[in-house]
């Protein structure tokens, strides 16, 4: 296929979501996604304006498709388009969020009673059912088995995928003086093969300055802590290089 070599005619706006766009294109299975400059938290309740964000997630998800596509791991990643913009595989998403945690923070923090910055003996993956109106509850394999939301088969290429994206990001910014904490993935369907979705960038990974432990990602919005555009414009510059 040579639609990585052609330009992209925008369609119609198909989706708007809190972070993101999506619009048809002149290619039937691919899509144009574009990243907002909007910050929500706490489900929403918390709004607000992150300026350039858009931009840098933009630009930091297509380095790290690039690089996890070099790996071995299948992403809806095609090829970037302009500082706002991605060309992107049109996927049948799974609705379900993967999250995998390598420090103790946020949600698991909360939920267990533990202090935030402990390092866990080896990675927890968690299910979240991808539902705004229910707060995205965390659910397990039994619960998604019997909705019939995912199947075995899918599911273990899901947490296989989770487990290797995991063990690239993490070296990955390791060598960056940055700790991955935890991350969120989304997987969806094009063609049969399932393929990882969504982004990768300070919105959706907690990342932790090494030593300093400095957080520079949406932690900073989400907790007021100043310096937000700071924050992501220096983990851009750490990841670009």
């Amino acid at each position: 296929m040579k639609a990585e070599e052609t330009v992209m005619k925008k369609g119609k706006m198909i989706y708007e979501g809190k972070a993101k766009k999506l619009y048809k294109t002149d290619k039937k299975d691919l899509l144009i996604q574009e990243f907002k400059d909007d910050a929500t938290a706490f489900d929403a309740t918390k709004r607000g304006t992150i300026i350039g964000k858009g931009v840098v997630n933009n630009k930091i998800s297509a380095k790290l498709f690039e690089l996890l596509e070099s790996k071995g791991v299948e992403t809806h990643f095609v090829k970037l388009l302009n500082d706002r913009e991605m060309l992107i595989k049109d996927l049948k998403i799974v609705p379900i969020e993967v999250t995998i945690r390598n420090i103790v923070a946020g949600g698991m923090a909360k939920m267990m009673g533990l202090e935030e910055g402990i390092v866990l003996k080896q990675p927890v993956l968690e299910y979240h059912y991808k539902n705004d109106a229910l707060h995205d509850p965390l659910i397990n394999e039994y619960h998604i088995k019997a909705l019939d939301i995912s199947n075995d088969h899918d599911l273990r290429i899901i947490n296989k995928r989770s487990f290797e994206v995991n063990n690239i990001l993490k070296d990955f910014f390791a060598k960056r003086q940055l700790d991955l904490v935890d991350f969120k993935l989304e997987f969806g369907k094009h063609k049969d093969k399932m393929l990882l979705g969504d982004e990768i960038s300070p919105d959706t990974c907690r990342l932790w300055e090494q030593g300093t432990k400095k957080k520079l990602d949406k932690d900073r919005f989400r907790r007021d802590l100043g310096d937000v555009e700071e924050a992501y414009q220096e983990v851009l510059k750490r990841v670009i290089g």
